[in-house]
């Protein structure tokens, strides 16, 4: 599945998280479906963190799980109120959380690829964290290339 593919489905949403757990969770929840449930894919995305943090810098973690019932790659965006350890060097506010099917491997890190390459960018970053809402949200994942400085 290319990213356009996988940003076109993603779900997003601007919330309050306490901690790392209380945002695997409500990612989790964005990330579920009749395929794969919120509790194991949040048991996946912790699996994941136990092993390392996936925060990458600038604000950003990319947490990620695999699941054996899942068919296609779920993505879910969550633009933190404020920002919160994530086991990094910085705390974190920007979080791109996926749950891909176990089968996935070389399309898992073709996608982990190029979701850091867009949040490398200051622009795209700094359009998400002043996004009000998950609409606005999704408007920008969807075209990060629209994204120019002001």
């Amino acid at each position: 599945m290319p990213l356009n593919d996988l940003m076109a489905a993603v779900s997003t949403r601007v919330l309050a998280a306490a901690d790392r757990d209380s945002a695997l969770r409500a990612a989790a929840s964005l990330l579920a479906c009749r395929e794969a449930g919120a509790d194991s894919i949040f048991r996946s995305l912790c699996d994941r963190e136990n092993v390392g943090s996936t925060a990458i810098g600038h604000g950003i973690a990319i947490p990620h799980g695999r699941s054996p019932t899942l068919q296609h790659p779920r993505g879910a965006f969550l633009r933190l109120l404020q920002p919160i350890d994530f086991g990094g060097a910085e705390p974190v506010d920007l979080v791109f959380a996926m749950a891909v099917p176990e089968h996935y491997t070389h399309q898992h890190l073709m996608l982990l690829s190029e979701l850091a390459e867009i949040f490398s960018d200051a622009d795209v970053r700094d359009a998400l964290r002043a996004a009000n809402d998950g609409s606005a949200l999704k408007q920008i994942l969807d075209h990060p290339q629209r994204i120019r400085p002001s």
